[in-house]
């Protein structure tokens, strides 16, 4: 969004996220960077109001906790494809709450299926699990159990409603020809359902949940890829201070543990990772989706490759597959935590009567590069003091606290975005690339715990 009366300022390459000086005025080099505004402090909560959306839902018995959320793609002509999720589900009459944030890769069509039907699928297994004592809450390895099975369930049927076109295995593509399969696969002209089907195949989603009990007793926390949960706590010891605790860990290639679990379970194969990716060609190592990586070469070349509108260059696609000899590469495992939230788990920091709130964030990977990665726990503990101050200053908001327009996710956003670096967040929210996105999506949900 540019502002016509104000001043242009120009950006270096090295002015976007994850270079050394990002939060520095750069003088212009030869050719020039796109031009940036300048934004006065209005004008750059006005800028993030409108490209982050925020939102604000009320959860638990009379709205006694709120969850903030935000997605941020400043570029106009970049397409977004995180999503997230705030809601409460309802089992029996008492209501669950369910928040996740998912960052889709190679298009969104998988990312907007599973964001809006995993709440669904999630409430039919907490549904059953509470079938033989209703209105009871089952322990809480029941439910991670049940979190996990719901996951892994989903994320199987969407190979699977393909195959079952075909006989239900990949083996009995062979039994028809290309020919046939385009015939069935294509039903655009008939409402479309089979396509649909084969779409969702093509692409993935990473996905972070977090299921909150009835009672306000049990958080559980169901992780795919490398978005990222953090808690933030007052300090046992200072109740002025924040502590800040990384929830999950990241599945993907710059995680050592997951490249070594991924070549555990392929021996013999040294091109099972390449270059810290998959096959050599995708970074996370646990998604919804992505069956090319998960399946035998001939679900994508007969399947995929016979979907219209199709691939213009199978190249890239045949170097991956030539690596791909014992499938499932990528997972849809999820990584499940559980926490007590009623003081009884001597992994919090905090008692039932603290003063201050507690906050869980839930972050796509496009947080972690705004804030370089490894600050990401500074920012958000100076957020989180900025929460329970009295009066805020200018820099960490616009709105009085507790007021319609004061919310949480972009009060965060602000501060990764460089807080009172006024240059610094004037190019991240103007910079003028029209053909292409300088930053990564952006999805931030935050909920009082």
């Amino acid at each position: 969004m540019m502002l016509a009366h104000a001043p242009r300022q120009w950006a270096d390459q090295d002015d976007l996220p994850g270079s050394s000086s990002s939060s520095e005025r750069c003088a212009p080099e030869e050719p020039p960077w796109p031009p940036y505004t300048l934004l006065d402090e209005a004008g750059i909560w006005r800028e993030l109001r409108i490209l982050a959306r925020p939102h604000s839902t009320p959860l638990g018995p009379n709205g006694s906790f709120k969850a903030d959320s935000v997605n941020f793609q400043p570029a106009p002509s970049a397409k977004t494809q995180d999503r997230y999720v705030v809601t409460q589900l309802e089992v029996n009459g008492r209501l669950w709450a369910f928040t996740g944030v998912f960052d889709g890769h190679l298009g969104d069509v998988t990312v907007e299926h599973v964001s809006h039907h995993l709440p669904i699928i999630v409430r039919e297994f907490l549904t059953e699990a509470e079938a033989a004592n209703p209105g009871v809450t089952p322990a809480h390895e029941i439910i991670s159990g049940c979190f996990n099975k719901a996951i892994t369930a989903f994320d199987n049927a969407i190979a699977h409603d393909v195959l079952d076109l075909f006989g239900g295995s990949v083996d009995e593509l062979d039994k028809y020809t290309d020919a046939q399969i385009r015939e069935i696969i294509n039903d655009q002209h008939k409402g479309g359902a089979n396509w649909q089907k084969a779409r969702l195949c093509m692409y993935g989603t990473t996905a972070l949940v977090a299921l909150v009990d009835p009672e306000h007793k049990n958080l559980w926390i169901a992780n795919l890829g490398d978005c990222e949960a953090f808690m933030a706590s007052p300090s046992s010891t200072n109740p002025s201070e924040y502590k800040v605790e990384a929830l999950t860990a990241t599945h993907n290639g710059d995680n050592p543990a997951e490249i070594e679990r991924v070549q555990r379970s392929h021996p013999g194969e040294p091109e099972c990772v390449v270059d810290n990716r998959v096959l050599g060609a995708i970074a996370p190592t646990r998604c919804f989706g992505d069956i090319p990586f998960k399946q035998p070469p001939a679900f994508t070349r007969h399947i995929l490759y016979n979907l219209f509108p199709g691939f213009h260059n199978t190249s890239p696609w045949e170097e991956f597959l030539m690596r791909n000899q014992t499938p499932p590469y990528i997972t849809a495992e999820p990584q499940i935590i559980h926490r007590r939230l009623d003081g009884d788990d001597a992994q919090m920091t905090t008692q039932p009567a603290a003063p201050l709130p507690r906050f869980l964030i839930l972050a796509s990977d496009g947080f972690s590069a705004l804030c370089d990665g490894e600050r990401q726990e500074r920012v958000i503990e100076s957020w989180a003091r900025s929460m329970v101050q009295h009066d805020p200053p200018p820099s960490v908001t616009d709105a009085q606290p507790g007021s319609r327009m004061d919310n949480m996710a972009l009060r965060l956003l602000r501060l990764a975005l460089g807080g009172d670096d006024r240059f610094g967040v004037s190019r991240l929210l103007t910079l003028d690339v029209p053909d292409d996105s300088w930053i990564d999506d952006t999805s931030i949900v935050i909920r009082t715990i």
